[in-house]
């Protein structure tokens, strides 16, 4: 069988002009996010087959890489369901294996917890621009604050970032799932049925208000309930007076300290950003994970056309490990995209190293490129990049290329001349 030099669908190699890049992103994120209190942590690639199937995962459950069992524990002939023959499988995300970390070690961890995870995940998805079948994940986290702090912390590390990386004009669009399902409520929806609202509403930026509305009828839902409901949208804005639109309808529906803290949350924000973009509240955000239980958010880039990260407050995930209830809440960058927006702009990398290459003639003696290596060891020593190559024929198009990869200073080191 001829071996495959293409990497396996979905995946990549990555090249090093592209590694410079993600190095940096990898750098500055470290250094940004530090400043905010997070602390790095890491979580294995391989998770608990059952963690990964606890139905908190939405969509992304099946699009799981499932690991089947090795040795004597796999019995295909006698396998009658799944779990007989799969006992593990990639990560589609870290917020699963953070859970289950942190339920392994909450007694040797602060109190709050602020996590720092970077890490590759793997999804059986469709490739396309921006989506990958294995990409890195970068997550931000704070475990153990019930408070709308944890949301602000978030928001402004995660905007720091996207600056110091030269974003501008971006939107985090901010909402809360107990602001959906009272606006379902108010409308008269099944409560049985929100999940099924829910994911027509997401469509809203596709198919409009129109849209949403023959979708909820072919459902078979009451006409009443999907005028009251799209009435609600023609009446909000994208701004804290939104917000106090909803709270005054909602009424009974909506406990108002849920309004007031997103309020709190935009306001703050708003009051001390230190990057170019704006928060906007947009009651059509549902994002996908079944697991959040208050605010959520998304990164909005008109340059990508579409989200380039998000997260949201997940308070009941890490009690499923547990037994008991943890405040928790979450931001993630899409990484990959970043990286990709990056390199589309054609992106330098500030403050790159001084590179210097020796170029050695071929006649060197040992005792010269003795010499030589001792040179570039004193440079090396100094803080400079010093490639030791031997000279080639054609040292214009050598030079030329090396050039191409960042070098500016060139030392041609011939025999003669160290005689």
């Amino acid at each position: 069988m001829a071996l495959k030099k293409k990497p396996v669908t979905g995946m990549k190699d990555i090249l090093p002009a592209e590694m410079e890049i993600r190095d940096y992103v990898i750098s500055m994120i470290k250094r940004t996010y530090a400043q905010f209190g997070f602390t790095s942590m890491e979580t294995p690639c391989v998770e608990h087959i059952q963690n990964l199937n606890s139905k908190q995962g939405g969509e992304n459950e099946k699009l799981i890489f499932k690991i089947l069992k090795r040795g004597e524990k796999l019995r295909i002939n006698e396998a009658r369901e799944e779990i007989d023959l799969v006992d593990g499988g990639l990560r589609y995300d870290l917020t699963v294996p953070l859970c289950r970390y942190y339920a392994n070690n909450a007694n040797e961890l602060p109190s709050p917890f602020k996590a720092l995870q970077m890490g590759n995940v793997w999804r059986a998805d469709r490739p396309q621009r921006g989506r990958y079948r294995q990409f890195m994940q970068c997550d931000i986290d704070i475990l153990g604050e019930a408070s709308n702090i944890a949301e602000i912390d978030l928001i402004l590390a995660t905007t720091t970032l996207l600056g110091q990386l030269d974003f501008h004009n971006f939107t985090i669009r901010i909402n809360d799932r107990r602001i959906l399902k009272a606006m379902a409520a108010y409308s008269g929806f099944p409560e049985e049925s929100y999940d099924n609202v829910f994911i027509t509403l997401d469509k809203m930026d596709k198919i409009g208000l129109d849209g949403v509305a023959v979708d909820l009828r072919e459902q078979g839902f009451a006409q009443e309930s999907i005028d009251k409901y799209l009435e609600l949208f023609k009446l909000i804005t994208p701004d804290t007076k939104g917000v106090e639109t909803v709270k005054e309808r909602l009424g009974g529906f909506l406990d108002p300290e849920y309004a007031d803290g997103l309020i709190t949350i935009i306001n703050s924000v708003e009051a001390v950003k230190n990057a170019d973009f704006r928060m906007a509240f947009d009651p059509t955000l549902v994002r996908g994970m079944s697991y959040y239980t208050g605010p959520i958010f998304e990164i909005s880039m008109d340059e990508f056309g579409g989200s380039v990260g998000g997260g949201g407050r997940y308070d009941e995930m890490i009690g499923k490990f547990i037994g008991q209830k943890v405040p928790a809440c979450g931001f993630s960058i899409g990484f990959e995209r970043i990286v990709m927006l990056l390199l589309e702009r054609n992106y330098q990398v500030p403050e790159k190293p001084q590179k210097t290459a020796y170029l050695l003639d071929k006649k060197l003696s040992p005792e010269q490129i003795r010499d030589a290596v001792s040179s570039a060891m004193k440079e090396r020593a100094e803080g400079k990049a010093v490639n030791l190559l031997v000279m080639k024929k054609n040292k214009k198009f050598q030079k030329q290329q090396l050039e191409a990869e960042g070098y500016t200073e060139f030392k041609d080191i011939y025999a003669d001349a160290l005689k």
